[in-house]
């Protein structure tokens, strides 16, 4: 089958069968159809996702990212002491800027990401 498909304001014509993906007017790319996994048992059931509130380790209090997005600011250094409330990191997601606290008074053992970094819900941002 031929469609048009429209890109970026350019159109181009793409031919689809059974055995491979065939487009006409980019260098004459061809692409493969990616395997298909035979089906496989029902996978169990997920397990509860971990709550956003920081889960303590054998290394101290963990403070995982809330949701996936930016580090536009890390307001905090190691072995700087911070009380409860404190704002450790900004992280922009969904161009919001969230201001990730502290739960607890401690002190600042791990830094884990850097300003600019891309990071990804429940990635470790920084250990106190």
């Amino acid at each position: 089958m031929k469609y048009v498909v429209t890109l970026n304001g350019k159109n181009y014509e793409v031919e689809v069968n059974e055995t491979d993906a065939v487009v006409t007017n980019i260098s004459d790319a061809v692409y493969a159809p990616a395997p298909v996994a035979p089906p496989s048992a029902p996978a169990a059931p997920a397990a509860p996702a971990a709550p956003v509130a920081q889960a303590v380790s054998a290394e101290g209090t963990t403070i995982p990212a809330p949701m996936p997005g930016s580090i536009v600011n890390i307001n905090v250094t190691v072995g700087q002491a911070i009380k409860a409330g404190d704002v450790l990191i900004i992280l922009e997601a969904m161009k919001m800027e969230n201001d990730i606290t502290a739960p607890c008074d401690g002190t600042v053992k791990q830094i884990l990401t850097t300003k600019g970094a891309t990071v990804n819900t429940d990635d470790v941002l920084l250990v106190i």
